[in-house]
């Protein structure tokens, strides 16, 4: 399956789906940070729940759609980079790959047309 057809056979997302890959849009996130920009972004109509959380970004490292953020152990400056800690363990961020980044942009298209169509028709236009 080529990425196009792999991308609009992908479509429409689901809007917990959507919401994550819009939380990941601007760079790495981890967890926690993701379930708080969620509730932000939909003006806490959507409320993450830990386990819908971790079942979605699971779901998402396995489609290709995001991955974990890679720490080196050097910057470009020569200093040490150290992977966010919670508690004194690691936290995981997650970014999006290019394939999730496709797919977010087809899905923000698909939706930008069906409010065109909405708009046209509340207008009493025939799309």
């Amino acid at each position: 399956m080529d990425t196009s057809t792999e991308i609009h056979s992908s479509l429409p997302l689901t809007e917990t789906t959507l919401y994550i890959l819009l939380s990941l849009a601007p760079g790495p996130r981890h967890g926690y940070a993701i379930m708080k920009d969620v509730r932000h972004l939909s003006h806490r109509q959507v409320e993450l729940s830990t386990g819908t959380l971790y079942s979605a970004l699971k779901r998402l490292l396995d489609q290709g759609w995001i991955r974990r953020a890679d720490y080196p152990a050097t910057t470009g400056s020569g200093k040490t980079a150290r992977m966010p800690k919670e508690n004194g363990r690691n936290k995981k961020e997650y970014i999006l790959t290019e394939l999730g980044r496709q797919i977010l942009q087809a899905e923000v298209q698909r939706l930008q047309g069906l409010v065109r169509v909405a708009q046209r028709r509340a207008l009493g236009e025939t799309p």
